[in-house]
């Protein structure tokens, strides 16, 4: 009955969703899916929730790709995505330098704000899910709750610590939508004695 009319869920696409890559991913062809985080999407669909996407792209300030070709990744992933049944709803992305000083590129919450904008709702106790620290720090000054897979940068990002409070580790996204999931769906079934 209290429950929030959209359930969504924020995730950092490089190093979550895709394998990561420190030269950037420039390419369709180097867009490589995390074994099981499409899989992971398509069950959060199936219990309901909203998937959207908040990426740091500054490969186009840096001109190591344009506009056309992160479509054409956005579109691969769009397409793989909806192969195993899952949707992501929206990506949002920042396409400056960390010299732009923009307001939209992580750990800012630009991109988070646009976020609720768009779902006209708060982001408090919304899921965001990254592989990095900035990922986790736009989320949780934003209301998120912060979730750290180590997939991509995340075990670097877990051994140099100063993790936002209360932070919870997974292995991966399928680890963390599993948990997810499972801790959602007790309070679901508990008043469900009388029937």
């Amino acid at each position: 009955m209290g429950a929030p009319a959209v359930k969504l869920i924020i995730l950092d696409r490089d190093g979550v969703i895709n394998h990561d890559s420190p030269d950037f991913i420039k390419s369709p062809a180097e867009w490589i899916p995390v074994p099981g985080s499409l899989e992971a999407i398509a069950r959060l669909n199936q219990a309901g929730y909203r998937v959207v996407v908040a990426s740091n792209q500054s490969g186009i300030a840096r001109e190591l790709f344009d506009m056309v070709t992160l479509n054409a990744i956005h579109h691969k992933m769009h397409s793989l995505a909806q192969q195993v049944g899952a949707d992501i709803d929206a990506v949002f992305f920042c396409p400056h330098a960390a010299a732009d000083n923009c307001d939209c590129r992580k750990p800012k919450p630009g991109m988070f704000s646009e976020i609720a904008q768009r779902y006209k709702l708060s982001l408090k106790g919304v899921p965001v899910v990254g592989d990095s620290l900035r990922d986790l720090q736009a989320g949780y000054v934003s209301g998120c709750v912060p979730y750290l897979v180590l997939t991509g940068k995340g075990e670097k990002t877990q051994a140099t610590g100063g993790l936002p409070p209360g932070t919870q580790v997974f292995a991966d996204l399928a680890a963390m939508v599993a948990h997810l999931l499972k801790t959602a769906a007790v309070p679901a079934t508990a008043p469900a004695i009388n029937q």
